[in-house]
Parts: C-alpha cells; sequence; structure tokens
C-alpha cells in the first residue's frame, strides 16, 4: 500500500471572531478563518504580495477553546487535514468547500484586550500545552488538541 500525507500547518492572523455552535447531536463546532501572506519581487523587481484565506473547521473541547479564547485579529498557529465537502445548491448546483479540520491551536498573541492567555482562567479552561517555566522560548502560548476523529457526516453546514 501507498503511503499518503494530509497534514496542514499555518501561522496566521484571525479575520474573525470564531463562530461556535451546537449541532443536535450535542457536539460543539466552531468555524473561523485565518489569513496568510506571502511576498516575493516580481520579473520588473516590483515588490507583490498575496493574501490566502483560510476556513478552519474545530470540534469539541478544541471548538470550545477556539471560541473561548480566539479573536479577531489574534495571530495563531492552526494544524489540521485538508477536507472537500461537496453538496447541492438551492440553484441545483453542485458546489465545494475546503477547509481544515483542525487538530491542534496554539494561540501565538495573547488575548486582544493584551492580558495574557495564560492564568487562572487558562488553567480552568483545560488548554494542554507547554507552561512558560518549561522553556523560556514558548512565552504567551496556549494550546489544545482535538480528542477523536471527525465525521464529514457530522458536519453542521
Amino acid at each position: 500500500m501507498a503511503m499518503s500525507l494530509n497534514r496542514v500547518q499555518l501561522i496566521g492572523n484571525l479575520t474573525r471572531d470564531p463562530d461556535v455552535k451546537q449541532i443536535p447531536g450535542g457536539q460543539t463546532v466552531a468555524t473561523f478563518s485565518v489569513a496568510t501572506s506571502f511576498s516575493w519581487n516580481d520579473a520588473s523587481g516590483s515588490r507583490q504580495s498575496k493574501t490566502e484565506f483560510h476556513n478552519i473547521v474545530a470540534w469539541r473541547k478544541l471548538a470550545e477553546i477556539c471560541g473561548q479564547y480566539l479573536k479577531k485579529g489574534m495571530k495563531v498557529f492552526v494544524e489540521g487535514k485538508l477536507q472537500t465537502r461537496d453538496w447541492q445548491g438551492e440553484d441545483g448546483v453542485k458546489r465545494y468547500r475546503t477547509e481544515i479540520v483542525a487538530d491542534n491551536m496554539i494561540m501565538l498573541s495573547g488575548k486582544v484586550d493584551g492580558s495574557s492567555a495564560y492564568g487562572a482562567d487558562r488553567e480552568a479552561a483545560g488548554i494542554s500545552g507547554m507552561s512558560p517555566s518549561s522553556d523560556d522560548s514558548v512565552g504567551d502560548f496556549a494550546s489544545a488538541s482535538a480528542e477523536e476523529e471527525v465525521k464529514i457526516d457530522d458536519l453542521p453546514f
């Protein structure tokens, strides 16, 4: 059997606050978008840049943590897998959406109000990750991982 790998790692900024919902089965799902940018010099030497927007879906405990801690404008590391869904639009046209199903998230900037992601509220939320004392280079990061695999049929949208 041939080896295959579906793994995505992004560092970017949230373009909006996460939208957190409870689906009929009781699971929590959070959706948000992360923007990444890159720059290059074109043939004439002019500086060019392009921004990509990535749709992120997080489930269960990770969804709750994203909803509680993430805000528009924050820098975040997201890791997960690419997934493309398709559905029939009301106009009868088949539509597609590619998104990243997150299984790991690390906040790279503190809360938007300037306070740190560390502290009692971080511990109460049960966010796993490295403590600041374990490595001085870690800084104000908070991370969380998804606990179980998500089936495409679970998606509420």
